[in-house]
């Protein structure tokens, strides 16, 4: 696993051992970056100067990823203590510390979860997300739940890319952009309030 483009292109990723994440694979995580870029409703200003929130995030692959193409902040929240060591190694090996946080704990009550440097969620800074990547584990109903614990943390209008297993019924309430199925899953692009 590796960034695939922007500043730290090529830069290989570590994952942790056993089936706690399933990383997105590096050519599904292309052509999502992909689309962003190049749909007629996306563009590099999706992306550029962005505060992205990496939830669920593993290895932090998406939120390095989006950093390495020119993102301002990445928030990253994880539970799993082999993930966490995973996702702060690839943050390091970036060298990207002080344009990131790690949150730690249940997503779903992150509200009142202390952050990486002992800070409440709410008192850290720069502000909410603009894009947001939600990819929990298949068939627990996590992506709504997610956005609704997530909502004091999140700006009205933010992009939310949520990737949902391929059987899934799921839908926002907002218009879906876009909707792709790679192999076993389904990735879901909408804008809130859209």
């Amino acid at each position: 696993m590796r960034i695939v483009a922007g500043a730290w292109r090529g830069r290989h990723l570590v994952a942790p051992s056993g089936n706690t994440t399933r990383p997105t694979a590096d050519r599904v995580r292309q052509a999502l970056f992909d689309t962003l870029l190049h749909a007629s409703w996306g563009g590099r200003s999706l992306i550029e100067e962005a505060v992205v929130l990496d939830a669920f995030a593993g290895t932090g692959a998406f939120g390095l990823e989006a950093l390495s193409r020119g993102a301002r902040f990445a928030w990253f929240c994880e539970q799993d203590e082999a993930a966490l060591a995973a996702l702060r190694a690839n943050i390091r090996a970036c060298k990207a510390e002080r344009r990131c946080e790690v949150v730690t704990g249940d997503l779903l009550r992150l509200g009142t979860s202390a952050g990486a440097r002992g800070r409440k969620w709410g008192d850290m800074t720069p502000g909410p997300a603009s894009l947001v990547f939600l990819d929990p584990p298949y068939g627990n109903g996590l992506v709504p739940a997610a956005l609704r614990a997530l909502a004091d943390h999140i700006a009205p209008d933010a992009l939310v890319i949520a990737e949902l297993g391929r059987d899934e019924a799921w839908h926002p309430d907002a218009s879906i952009l876009d909707l792709r199925r790679h192999g076993a899953a389904q990735i879901v692009m909408f804008r809130l309030g859209g």
